[in-house]
């Protein structure tokens, strides 16, 4: 009789280990399925950049410098793609007068220029709420 529950005992132990075995590997399969899964379908974290549009050329501007010198503006404003109607340039150009007026010429040489260039840029971009996505200075010239 004992050797009767000695082999009941041996083939339940085997199994055991099998359904155990079998659990492990569906847990590791179910892991390895949703950590694919959330890497695959997960959405970026960062917004596309927008597609650029129509590109709006202003009118030249004259803007009154320190020790009087004088400088002569041209912007062009990249409008985003989403842009359905024209975008108005008055905004532009009154922030241009604010960011350049009362500068040196010394000031706007070509890091201040760069420097100055990227402030208008950032407040034009802020102005437009993502109607404009770039500024251009296709004119600048001093005297």
């Amino acid at each position: 009789m004992s050797k009767a529950k000695e082999g009941d005992k041996e083939a339940a132990e085997p199994a055991k280990k099998s359904k155990k075995m079998l659990l492990i590997i569906i847990v590791v399969a179910v892991l390895a399925l949703g950590g694919g899964a959330y890497f695959v379908l997960k959405p970026s974290g960062e917004e596309p950049p927008p597609e650029p549009g129509e590109v709006l050329a202003l009118d030249a501007i004259t803007v009154n410098l320190t020790e009087g010198h004088f400088l002569k503006l041209k912007l062009a404003l990249q409008a985003t793609l989403e842009v359905t109607e024209d975008v108005d340039g008055s905004k532009a150009l009154d922030l241009a007068v604010d960011q350049f007026s009362n500068l040196s010429v010394a000031e706007l040489g070509n890091e201040g220029r760069a420097k100055h260039k990227a402030e208008l840029k950032e407040k034009i971009v802020e102005a437009y709420e993502g109607d404009v996505m770039d500024v251009y200075l296709t004119d600048f010239v001093m005297q």
